[in-house]
């Protein structure tokens, strides 16, 4: 299947040293061959890079790991495609409009007979069973709360029976972030981490690659990193919870009875 990669951060972050070993995934050090893609928040806007080649060969992806964005939010994915063919259409991350501000999402998962009623303006451009995912999430929320964005407990309340109800058709592993804070869904396998003062040196397990933190950051700085598999072999990376949904805010998990909502379904 597919492999995920989130940031989350209080003050705009480069995701170079992780995405560089991220990408190592998209054909060399595993077989996610079939397309990758990123998605960086800037603002109200958003920079969108997709590429069907494997983010081993990408030209794009090439840039990506030399060029430093700097984001508070980034989602990133590679995909081993199990629905839709290897196609520019079919590559995460996904990107739509709902209440005046971009939406991003990408799925880790196969989901079985998951044909939902698409009767809204969120309509999938290609054959992806994620896709249709993200438009039934979207067309969901808006039917609930009409033009106007709920605040976020609200909006993950509402989102939580709605992951599970598509989790129920397989598995789901998915972020969605609208710039302001990401969600993230476990049906089999997430693990996160946060960086903060003091800061220590990382060291990546597809690359013979480390940095010091210490030297690029400040003692403010926090960055949530949420990934499928653990990219560093010398961190505590934090795993998931089968059908657990955490929201993340300013680089770390919003914390009480926001902070991790699990559903009445639990995917395989």
């Amino acid at each position: 299947m597919c492999q995920l990669l989130g940031m989350n951060c209080n003050v705009p972050t480069d995701i170079v040293f992780s995405f560089t070993g991220f990408a190592l995934r998209g054909g060399r050090t595993d077989t996610h061959h079939d397309g990758w893609g990123i998605a960086f928040f800037e603002g109200a806007g958003v920079r969108h890079f997709v590429d069907h080649q494997a983010a081993i060969a990408s030209p794009v992806a090439e840039l990506i790991k030399h060029y430093p964005i700097k984001s508070k939010h980034v989602i990133a994915h590679i995909r081993k495609a199990t629905q839709g063919q290897v196609a520019l259409e079919n590559c995460h991350p996904f990107v739509r409009e709902l209440w005046g501000r971009y939406w991003v999402f990408a799925h880790n998962g196969d989901l079985k007979d998951f044909h939902p009623v698409l009767d809204g303006p969120f309509r999938p451009v290609g054959t992806t069973d994620s896709e249709r995912a993200f438009c039934h999430l979207l067309q969901e929320l808006r039917r609930r709360f009409g033009d106007v964005c709920p605040p976020r407990q609200e909006l993950q309340a509402a989102l939580a029976p709605l992951v599970a109800g598509i989790a129920a058709h397989g598995t789901f592993n998915m972020l969605l972030s609208d710039g302001t804070a990401l969600f993230a869904h476990c049906s089999t396998s997430l693990h996160y981490l946060v960086r903060q003062h003091p800061f220590l040196t990382a060291e990546l397990s597809d690359e013979d690659l480390s940095v010091d933190f210490a030297q690029v950051t400040t003692p403010q700085d926090r960055v949530a990193i949420i990934v499928t598999q653990p990219l560093t072999s010398n961190e505590n990376w934090i795993a998931f919870g089968a059908g657990e949904l955490k929201c993340f805010v300013d680089g770390e998990p919003v914390q009480g009875h926001e902070c991790a909502i699990k559903g009445d379904i639990t995917a395989d």
